[in-house]
């Protein structure tokens, strides 16, 4: 390690692979169980997942290859480069609507799983409030810095996550895998879609692909940050369904965390074990809302050069407020995120495919020269 390379403000392959594993490892891990059982017989939601992952994985490596054909420029500059001003002002505003949207669906989620598991008597306003002052406080910095903090915390996710699942294995039941292959193509189609929203939120690197010191490793870290939470989401359902089976699991709202609530340390040591997974989860979920509110803000500030960084900060900080009140209860709150994900299929995915087609088709590469 060079200590140069902390020393900038720029980011390396590393910080992309965790930072792309945090982005996609945040809400969706806690729900997606419940979300493939729902739809899908028995254990038979694996091949939902994979199929998922499998799409997910294609995304990836478009969207890595763009940013390969276009090194140290973010998404507005590529759009120009590729299409016109215009074009780029567009796809930056949806763009900046989309992370916007996304960072008030976050910060509902952890007030709503906070309030369940780990503050009962606080309200979800009270919530919200704080940990908005939280992200305003880390989005304040540097984008470099901000990313960092994903090397740091990421380690610290998984080991929590492992410790869980081989505490739980004395409950874990193969039978309750079992029958196999019974559901039919149309519901594990199904569970494809769900398990495709819960890997959205990498295409934010489409914007840290200017901060990034060695482009030609992007496609490697793109899809090495998708494969941590492509295994991560294969064994929790597993496990998932293992312990609690089908019928439990689709009736859980959230059956992760029921995981680490009957998880037992010998000797009474700790005896809620769930306050130590959710305060470490909550790191999670502020990388991720962090994240996407640095997106936005970068967004806004391409749109309208000059502004400062805090200007956008202070401004943007109560209508997330707004925004993350608005559901009344858990069944908007998942319709809410669920029209997010869509949105984000559209702008993030789509819009980033079709740039790769006309930039190929045009023989566009870096600074608007054609080859």
């Amino acid at each position: 390690m060079k200590s140069f390379e902390y020393g900038d403000r720029e980011i390396g392959s590393t910080d992309v692979v965790f930072g792309v594993s945090n982005m996609v490892i945040g809400f969706g891990v806690l729900t997606l169980p419940r979300t493939l059982a729902a739809v899908t017989e028995s254990s038979d939601g694996w091949m939902s997942l994979v199929l998922g992952g499998g799409v997910a994985l294609a995304i990836g490596w478009l969207i890595a290859v763009l940013c390969g054909r276009f090194p140290k420029m973010g998404l507005q500059e590529i759009t120009k480069a590729v299409a016109n001003g215009a074009t780029a002002n567009v796809v930056t505003s949806l763009f900046a609507c989309y992370t916007f949207l996304f960072v008030g669906y976050e910060t509902r989620g952890l007030a709503n799983i906070s309030k369940l598991y780990l503050f009962d008597r606080t309200p979800e306003e009270a919530i919200c409030l704080f940990f908005l002052f939280v992200l305003a406080y880390g989005v304040a910095g540097p984008s470099a810095t901000l990313l960092r903090l994903n090397v740091v915390f990421l380690p610290l996710v998984l080991l929590i996550v492992v410790g869980v699942l081989a505490m739980n294995i004395p409950f874990f039941n193969v039978h309750n895998l079992k029958p196999m292959f019974v559901t039919n193509g149309i519901d594990v189609l199904k569970g494809v879609r769900g398990t495709v929203f819960s890997f959205l939120g990498f295409e934010v690197f489409l914007f840290y692909n200017a901060l990034n010191n060695r482009p030609e490793t992007m496609r490697k870290a793109i899809l090495g940050g998708l494969a941590i939470p492509f295994v991560i989401y294969l064994v929790v359902f597993v496990f998932v369904i293992g312990i609690f089976g089908s019928e439990v699991t689709k009736n859980t709202l959230y059956p992760t965390a029921e995981l680490a609530k009957q998880v037992e340390i010998p000797g009474g040591f700790f005896e809620r074990f769930e306050s130590i997974f959710f305060t470490i989860w909550v790191v999670t979920l502020f990388n991720t809302a962090a994240m996407a509110f640095d997106v936005t803000v970068l967004a806004l500030k391409g749109l309208f050069p000059g502004t400062q960084r805090m200007t956008w900060v202070i401004w943007l900080c109560p209508l997330i407020y707004l925004v993350a009140m608005q559901p009344q209860s858990v069944t908007e709150i998942d319709i809410f995120g669920e029209w997010i994900s869509y949105a984000g299929i559209v702008i993030g995915w789509g819009l980033p495919a079709i740039l790769l087609g006309a930039a190929k088709l045009r023989g566009v590469r870096a600074n608007g020269r054609n080859t």
